[in-house]
């Protein structure tokens, strides 16, 4: 199978040169030009690894970096025109895998590309996955589902049901999900979600929190009057429970 590459950059045509010659390197790419699209993307599909320009548009590289590595652990190439030390150094403590200079040789960014998804081996993927299902399992262990009227969500088996039917969640969906069930009625602001789903205290972009909201209340599209995620303008969010 290969490697789903997703290359973030506001210069479209360095995009066309990046993604044609990845294609002729073997890969798969998916191209997007601002930072709440790439998040959106990564939300979206799953990717081998991100491409990522450090100045585009919305939210910019470094935020995006932060926001992908809360959830993911998909290794960031950073590509900029910025050389500066202190650059690449706030690149790696956004959470980059590494760092390449534009203009740079497509060879270079390809060889660069192999060794990250070889240091991505099955076996350290499996071992990030048991250590990250552990942590959820100790955050999220309970002895019941809760369920509001037409939609139940097991925690245990991160499952959810509506209206008789399973729908298809990322795990982080549904732990924000069972959140908001098990405080219904309560106001939480975006950094609070932070700090309960993600057990990240952050003060920065609290967009990865609206993404969530936005792909719940997608997926979850019902006509009941019962419930409803609820956006408290100037606050944040709450699962309101009539």
């Amino acid at each position: 199978m290969k490697s789903k590459i997703l290359i973030v950059d506001d210069d479209k045509n360095i995009c066309k040169l990046m993604d044609l010659y990845l294609k002729d390197a073997g890969y798969e790419t998916f191209c997007c030009h601002d930072g709440s699209t790439a998040v959106d993307c990564m939300h979206n599909d799953n990717y081998d690894l991100v491409i990522l320009d450090l100045m585009i548009p919305v939210i910019n590289g470094w935020e995006v970096c932060k926001l992908i590595k809360m959830e993911f652990d998909t290794p960031i190439i950073m590509v900029s025109a910025r050389d500066m030390t202190d650059d690449k150094v706030l690149g790696f403590d956004a959470g980059a895998d590494d760092y390449i200079v534009k203009p740079f040789d497509p060879k270079e960014l390809i060889a660069r590309i192999k060794v990250r998804l070889k240091a991505r081996s099955p076996e350290a993927s499996e071992r990030h996955a048991r250590d990250q299902k552990e942590q959820e399992d100790r955050q999220f262990k309970h002895d019941r589902a809760l369920s509001i009227d037409n939609l139940v969500v097991d925690i245990n088996k991160y499952e959810v049901i509506l209206d008789g039917l399973t729908v298809q969640l990322k795990p982080k969906e549904i732990q924000l999900l069972y959140f908001l069930i098990q405080n219904k009625n309560i106001v939480f602001t975006r950094d609070q979600l932070l700090e309960k789903i993600w057990d990240y205290t952050y003060s920065g972009d609290t967009r990865t929190v609206d993404v969530h909201i936005k792909c719940l209340r997608e997926k979850l599209a019902s006509s009941s009057p019962d419930w409803e995620i609820k956006t408290i303008w100037g606050v944040g969010y709450k699962m309101e429970v009539r």
